[in-house]
């Protein structure tokens, strides 16, 4: 992998200035590169996102130790519009899109930081239904009449209308059927490898994550508890446990599997 494109280094977040999230968290997303956070709901997964796009003061948090670099710049006291136009977009969790506006409609609000051009955003605008052709079929359509896995494309196509580096997405597989989440993990990798664009995804699905990723993060109660190469993960005896629900015995739920014995192995 190349040159890192995203540096957090060490970063602790408090909501309300007394609640402690992240503790000490760092992460690197090299330029290209799709790299996974992963953990359970609660881990720290969107506030990581969240201090990286500068989101956290619409939720009373805040950076209070560390830092974070793009491109080499520490970029803690930008806006997340400046971000958007120094290229970093953030994917909401949820599927965020504007129920009352048609999903053409939505697409072109992406546009919108850029001042791009009327050809340009047209060009911009069929590159995105050419990697999302389902869209084209309901560009007049109303977003908020849309299915899930539809609203999840319209949302990931907009970013991407605002011509990012890198993609900051939260959690896309959740609520939507397998098929869907291997058809959006798949133009995740398309956009990787013909747009150059890099993602740093939060997913709590292990599995689809580490397909499709080439680095993964661990997190555990706002710290990270594991990183390395996607494939290494995938083998990982303890992340086949506890994550995967493959232990040597077998198949096993995680509610089977001591909280404490993952932290003393893990942390030891």
């Amino acid at each position: 992998m190349s040159t890192a494109l995203l540096n957090v280094n060490g970063i602790e977040v408090i909501y309300n200035h007394v609640i402690l999230v992240l503790k000490g968290v760092s992460l690197t997303v090299p330029e290209g590169g799709i790299v996974a956070l992963l953990g359970a709901n609660g881990a720290g997964k969107t506030t990581t996102l969240r201090a990286v796009s500068n989101l956290l003061h619409g939720e009373r948090g805040e950076v209070t130790k560390g830092y974070i670099e793009y491109k080499g710049e520490r970029i803690e006291a930008l806006t997340a519009y400046e971000l958007v136009k120094r290229g970093v977009v953030q994917v909401m969790e949820g599927r965020r899109c504007f129920a009352h506006l048609t999903v053409e409609e939505n697409l072109l609000t992406g546009a919108y930081s850029r001042g791009a051009s009327r050809s340009e955003v047209e060009a911009d605008l069929e590159k995105v239904y050419a990697y999302f052709p389902r869209l084209k079929q309901r560009r007049s359509s109303q977003s908020g009449y849309t299915s899930g896995g539809e609203q999840q494309m319209t949302a990931i196509g907009r970013a991407l209308m605002a011509r990012p580096n890198m993609i900051l997405l939260d959690e896309p597989s959740m609520g939507l059927a397998p098929q869907v989440v291997d058809e959006i993990f798949g133009i995740v990798r398309d956009l990787n490898s013909k747009e150059k664009v890099s993602f740093l995804l939060a997913e709590q699905n292990t599995n689809i994550a580490l397909k499709y990723a080439h680095y993964g993060y661990i997190l555990e109660n706002g710290r990270v508890v594991m990183d390395g190469a996607a494939k290494d993960l995938a083998e990982n005896e303890d992340v086949k446990e506890f994550y995967l629900g493959i232990s040597r015995e077998g198949r096993k739920s995680f509610r089977e599997a001591k909280f404490y014995r993952r932290r003393k192995r893990w942390l030891a």
